[in-house]
C-alpha cells in the first residue's frame, strides 16, 4: 500500500529531526543541525534494505516516489524556518558542524553506492555487413 511508504518518510523525518537537534545540542548549536540530510539517507538505507529483503511492495515504494516529488519544496520551507543568523553567530563550532554533516553525509552516499549491485549494461554487438 502507499500509506506505507508515506509512512516510512514520515518516520525517517520525525527521526531525523531529532537527531539533528540531538547533534546540534551536542555541538553547542541552537539548531537543527543536518536533521534534513540523516532523515534522507535514512529513508534511503531502509528502503534498500527493505526492498532487498523483499518486504517492500511496488506500491510501498509509490508512497515513497509521491512524496520524494514533493521533497524539495518541504525541505525548502524547512531551511525558511531555521535561524540561520544565530547559527552564524556560533562562530567556529557551527563551521564545524556544518563540515561534519557534509562529510558523514558524503560518506554515507559512498557507502550505499558501494553496497549496491552494480548494474551490467548490456553488450553491444557490432552489425557486419
Amino acid at each position: 500500500m502507499m500509506i506505507y511508504g508515506t509512512a516510512l518518510l514520515a518516520l525517517c523525518h520525525l527521526m531525523g529531526v531529532v537527531l539533528g537537534d540531538l547533534l546540534g545540542k551536542a555541538l553547542g548549536v541552537k539548531a537543527n543541525v543536518g536533521g534534513v540530510g540523516i532523515a534522507m539517507l535514512l529513508l534511503i538505507s531502509v528502503r534498500l534494505a527493505l526492498h532487498k529483503r523483499g518486504w517492500f511492495s511496488a506500491k510501498s515504494e509509490a508512497g515513497i516516489h509521491y512524496w520524494g516529488a514533493l521533497y524539495i519544496p518541504v525541505v525548502v520551507a524547512m531551511a525558511m524556518q531555521q535561524n540561520v543568523v544565530a547559527a552564524l553567530r556560533g562562530g567556529p563550532m557551527a563551521l564545524l558542524a556544518a563540515v561534519l554533516t557534509v562529510l558523514v553525509c558524503g560518506s554515507f552516499v559512498a557507502l550505499i553506492n558501494r553496497t549496491e549491485s552494480k548494474i551490467v549494461e548490456p553488450q553491444e554487438t557490432e552489425e557486419v555487413a
